[in-house]
């Protein structure tokens, strides 16, 4: 159960793969939804005994549907049939851990919370995957796919299995593959725009910028918004920083240390004194773009004046 779904779909995929036997299945194995039935249908399914086998294996998909009478499966939980795995895949939700339900399951079965990856984890994630798949990835080229993609994970995981297709088991995964087969431009991203603004590099933030007004579906202006707030929140980080010893620095902005030389040349281009107002434009953008206390802008006219104020 909770926030990232991914994570739930994923495990009770594994447990569809390894409990039971491919030619144990057929009668053995049984998958329902929480829209589609009842809390006394899954307690009934429960209760039968497996054929020639030794376990059956029932999985409730999307079973926060049944949110509101969930609490019914007290009774089985307490006396779960020995010879039943059961599933029950909470998406986006948690069980109520003041009620019997949760007790009693995290007494006689195990409960496994799955919570959603930082921004800035999941570069790290990204890397994980590919190594599960017998591949490597330079860490921008990772980076570069997160800022992208975003935090959806199964999106981000299907981009990953695209990419491992095209590149040899051992081989490494760059910003060229991105660009080539997720359709990522390596040189337009938030990450580059950070980069250039932090540099210095104003005639490139600009460029970023115009390519991000011209090809809006690929580029939401609220993700590169949330991108720099992160960002210059980094810097704000940094400046109140005692010690800013690279390790130190990593482990205190949540960033790869691959980055800590970047984040020290902007953090010299951006005295800490320049850093608060910056973030004030910042939040006036996202409001304009969302229109709250004015009329909404085009997302190109924001952009091109929220870079003006920060350069």
């Amino acid at each position: 159960m909770g926030n990232e779904p991914f994570f739930v779909d994923q495990l009770s995929q594994l447990l569809i793969d390894t409990v039971l036997y491919e030619d144990q299945r057929d009668f053995n194995q049984t998958i329902l939804y929480g829209k589609d039935t009842t809390v006394e249908e899954i307690v009934t399914v429960c209760k039968r005994f497996p054929m020639m086998a030794d376990h059956q294996l029932v999985v409730v998909r999307e079973a926060h549907v049944l949110s509101r009478s969930i609490e019914k499966l007290v009774a089985y939980a307490a006396q779960p049939q020995t010879t039943t795995v059961l599933v029950i895949c909470y998406k986006n939700k948690e069980l109520n851990k003041r009620k019997k339900l949760y007790k009693v399951i995290a007494k006689n079965g195990t409960i496994v919370e799955t919570k959603n990856i930082y921004d800035d984890k999941l570069p790290v994630w990204i890397e994980q995957c590919v190594r599960e798949q017998k591949r490597k990835i330079d860490f921008k080229a990772a980076a570069v796919l997160a800022e992208s993609v975003g935090g959806d994970l199964g999106i981000l995981y299907n981009q990953i299995n695209k990419l491992c297709l095209v590149v040899a088991l051992g081989e490494s995964i760059t910003a060229n593959h991105v660009e080539q087969h997720v359709g990522i431009s390596k040189e337009y991203n938030n990450f580059e725009l950070r980069k250039a603004l932090g540099n210095g590099h104003t005639a490139k933030a600009y460029t970023i910028a115009h390519f991000f007004g011209s090809h809006p579906r690929q580029h939401p202006l609220l993700g590169t918004i949330r991108s720099l707030h992160n960002y210059f929140m980094q810097l704000l980080t940094y400046h109140g920083l005692r010690s800013k010893n690279p390790n130190t620095v990593a482990k205190a902005l949540g960033i790869h240390p691959f980055f800590v030389l970047e984040i020290e040349q902007a953090a010299r281009r951006y005295p800490l004194k320049s850093i608060v107002p910056i973030l004030g434009i910042i939040k006036k953008a996202d409001l304009a773009v969302k229109g709250v206390d004015s009329v909404p802008r085009p997302e190109r006219e924001v952009l091109q004046e929220l870079i003006s104020h920060i350069v």
